[in-house]
């Protein structure tokens, strides 16, 4: 079979998170139409969850997404599988984090759920003193970020639907004592998203990973492991490109990943990801 497929990782590889305003770079989505075009196959391999998947994303084109760090796979409308939280996992981490005061969401595909002060502390780490700065006000007027106006408040944290569970840092509570409490039921990930605090986290279910995933899905498409691509930036990226043939780290990737990568691209915001495709005779 010459069907190849390809991944990729959304923020900081498909998607340039550095400016103010998140975008895709123009080579990159040539990139991906053009390989479609050639019969290959593209999947997004993010820890989003299917909430956080904007339009701006998916009007590029994909064939389906692995999201939630491999916790729900689909091909096109098609969910090939969903694992997600128990009800009584759910319930014992709301509990810990509500009785600690704890700032955290719930991923769902349905939305992204947000404790009660989550919101106003994200507004202030993104935005500044919306109370008292003129420029936050105004770079909260003409840069809004998707991700906290995507947010639900109000509702019931105690869901049947949750994919994981993200936190922010709390200073009083050592991220040690996170690992103590859930590692038995839960991945216990540390700081996936630096400005949410050293000490901040999530928690996936058991055998999540996007390599398993990425298994799962070939396996099902009849597409043999020596005709996979992925590209990615961050550590959370490291089982995809160790079980993909070829995994290549972004230019802008942390040197981790680029220690343990086949390849090394450029920079995504200078054509990294098309000029790499168009090496391997992707496009």
């Amino acid at each position: 079979m010459n069907k190849k497929i390809i991944f990729f990782d959304v923020d900081g590889t498909l998607v340039d998170v550095r400016p103010a305003r998140e975008y895709v770079p123009e080579s990159t989505i040539k990139a991906v139409r053009e390989t479609r075009k050639k019969g290959n196959l593209c999947f997004l391999c993010t820890g989003r969850s299917l909430a956080e998947i904007y339009p701006h994303i998916l009007d590029i084109g994909f064939d389906g997404i692995i999201g939630a760090g491999g916790g729900f796979v689909t091909i096109g409308d098609e969910m090939l599988y969903h694992k997600k939280v128990s009800n009584k996992d759910v319930h014992r981490v709301v509990d810990f984090f509500e009785e600690n005061d704890y700032d955290y969401y719930l991923e769902s595909n349905g939305g992204l759920f947000a404790s009660e002060n989550l919101v106003s502390r994200l507004e202030m780490i993104t935005y500044g003193d919306l109370e008292n700065d003129e420029k936050a006000r105004k770079k909260k007027a003409e840069q809004p970020s998707h991700f906290i106006t995507s947010l639900i408040e109000g509702e019931s944290m105690y869901r049947s639907d949750v994919n994981k569970i993200c936190f922010l840092e709390n200073k009083d509570i050592p991220f040690q004592t996170i690992i103590d409490n859930f590692s038995d039921a839960f991945n216990v990930i540390h700081c996936t998203v630096p400005s949410f605090g050293d000490d901040s986290g999530e928690l996936s279910v058991v055998g999540v990973n996007k390599a398993s995933a990425i298994e799962a899905l070939i396996n099902h498409l009849n597409i043999p492991q020596e005709n996979t691509f992925a590209f990615g930036d961050g550590m959370n990226d490291a089982d995809m490109l160790e079980y993909c043939h070829i995994g290549i780290a972004v230019g802008n990737a942390k040197e981790g990943l680029k220690a343990i990568a086949d390849e090394v691209c450029d920079d995504i915001a200078e054509d990294g990801i098309y000029k790499t495709m168009k090496k391997y005779q992707l496009i």
